[in-house]
């Protein structure tokens, strides 16, 4: 049934009114944000660390003597070396200890990793010659940025 307005000339229908393409409907800009938001929240975020090896005590490696520490007395201070190195007519103990860092914040993810390592050279007759040592893991620090330092 059609009716006609006193102010126009149109017929009035019972239809529904049609939106406008520009501005889009309410319900879809709540399913659009609830989307966002659930997308977001399942990307999450991540932190771990990981040692490998044992760590290497700077008051230990102090009590190390050039020409007075034997290999005896390095395992007894230190425990049994990572690995032993032949060096000519020499052995070299290897101790090392390595951390890792890992962060993910949504998509962003970073792996950092340090090590300390620790060298005891023996001379022919079995007595420390050299120690070197370095100290790189109580530096290492937790980064999700994985862009530049």
């Amino acid at each position: 049934m059609k009716t006609w307005s006193v102010n126009s000339k149109m017929p009035r229908t019972n239809a529904p009114r049609m939106r406008s393409l520009a501005t889009p409907a309410p319900r879809l800009l709540l399913c659009l944000l609830g989307l966002t938001v659930t997308l977001a929240g399942t990307s999450g975020c991540a932190f771990s660390r990981g040692d490998l090896g044992v760590p290497l005590r700077e008051a230990d490696i102090a009590t190390i003597r050039k020409g007075q520490t034997t290999q005896a007395d390095a395992v007894r201070l230190l425990g049994a070396p990572d690995t032993v190195i032949q060096i000519g007519n020499r052995e070299a103990f290897h101790y090392y200890h390595y951390t890792l860092k890992h962060a993910t914040v949504l998509v962003f993810s970073r792996v950092n990793v340090a090590a300390d390592e620790l060298y005891v050279i023996f001379d022919q007759h079995g007595l420390v010659d050299d120690v070197l040592f370095s100290n790189r893991t109580d530096k290492l620090r937790f980064q999700f940025w994985p862009f530049g330092n």
